[in-house]
């Protein structure tokens, strides 16, 4: 196994540096204009833009309005970078969002312009609404993945790493039915349903003793009532379950979904549970991970080891790595020990330090697309991986 040519690598970074100013100013003008899942109507118009010189570009694939596909060349192998662009709820992109979409679409476009000599095909995707609207469940099941070979993405991080596991699960809403009424004069004619939704969040603070350590349920309620003296006849809670694998999501899902039914019996409401789309456990592909990870250490960029412990979030990119080899590193862009999904990442994603390390990466990816798409060995030995390794999942 060899990969592309040096010389591919050296004028992959310098299409990297030419384009640098451009995808900087398009990483700053997504953070200033945050778009919520699947509204994401500027950066997708961004994005196409910059893209539309030197790939065919599709828009609303998958019956998605802000998603897309850009290709160049033809035939196989395709090698698929991947864009996110969906910000968050009162943070804006305080998970980085925007590095995610400049740094994937910079790869596909010197990757392009390095090597368009190279057989195969060079597509960039665009996913909307990663944040819990399942973006790429969606594609995959409207066929917008099919013939691709490897999927390549990164994600904005407090450190460097090839590899991370991430946990399954499944938001879903939970809303209470009851019967108003004057909360002094008449409260035995009432049926709160916010007794019912506070019975819900007591239940399944009992539950957590009886589930495996690595689960997490968590949720808020979004309408409690209206008025302090009326029995609220509505509340409404979004609520999520994680746990290692799907199948365990699945269980404890349904062991949460009883406790709302218990919690409506037991006030005398009804219940409405509606289950969003479920994220996979992640499927990293090591062999391709690696090739990133030796195009970072050429760029002078220190990898860490990973550790494959601890809590972590989720994502609809285990749902893609689960059909075909995938990866998903992490970057460091800020401070070490700095949260995520915060307002303290979203400031350091604006910075020139992770717009520098966005750079990095992009060259890194784009290296590892050419060597998938030159030596067909390395991309046999990727896909032997695939078939054999499972999911990533903490010791």
């Amino acid at each position: 196994m060899t990969g592309a040519p040096a010389a591919i690598h050296t004028r992959i970074e310098e299409e990297v540096g030419r384009l640098a100013e451009q995808l900087t100013e398009l990483s700053l003008d997504l953070h200033a204009h945050p778009e919520l899942a699947m509204q994401e109507e500027h950066a997708a118009k961004r994005l196409t833009g910059l893209l539309r010189d030197d790939f065919e570009v599709e828009e609303g694939v998958g019956g998605l309005p802000t998603a897309f596909r850009a290709t160049a060349g033809a035939g196989s192998p395709v090698v698929a970078f991947l864009c996110e662009y969906d910000a968050l709820p009162g943070i804006g992109h305080g998970c980085g969002h925007n590095l995610i979409a400049a740094g994937g679409a910079g790869a596909a476009l010197a990757l392009r312009r390095a090597a368009p000599q190279l057989p195969g095909a060079v597509s960039c995707i665009g996913t909307p609404g990663e944040e819990g609207a399942g973006g790429k469940v969606l594609l995959l099941d409207a066929g917008v993945f099919d013939g691709v070979d490897a999927a390549l993405m990164f994600h904005p991080s407090d450190t460097t790493m090839p590899i991370r596991h991430a946990t399954a699960t499944c938001p879903f809403t939970v809303e209470f039915h009851g019967v108003a009424a004057h909360a002094a004069a008449s409260a035995h004619e009432g049926r709160s349903a916010l007794a019912a939704v506070i019975q819900f969040f007591v239940g399944v603070d009992a539950l957590r003793q009886f589930v495996p350590e690595t689960s997490r349920m968590h949720g808020v309620i979004t309408h409690g009532g209206e008025a302090a003296n009326v029995v609220p006849a509505y509340t409404r809670a979004e609520f999520m379950v994680r746990a290692l694998t799907g199948d365990v999501v699945g269980d404890l899902a349904d062991r949460v979904e009883a406790v709302a039914e218990a919690a409506a019996r037991a006030t005398g409401t009804t219940v409405t549970i509606t289950r969003g789309i479920a994220y996979a456990e992640r499927k990293n592909n090591h062999v391709i991970a690696g090739l990133v990870a030796d195009h970072l250490r050429r760029q002078g960029v220190p990898v860490e080891q990973p550790v494959l412990r601890g809590g972590t979030g989720s994502s609809d990119i285990g749902n893609v790595s689960l059909v075909l080899p995938t990866i998903h590193p992490y970057l460091q862009v800020m401070d070490r020990g700095t949260p995520t999904h915060s307002e303290a990442m979203a400031d350091a994603v604006a910075a020139p330090r992770a717009h520098e390390a966005m750079l990095r990466m992009a060259t890194a990816l784009a290296c590892a697309g050419a060597d998938l798409l030159a030596d067909p060995e390395l991309l046999a030995t990727a896909r032997a991986e695939f078939a054999t390794r499972g999911p990533d999942l903490p010791q």
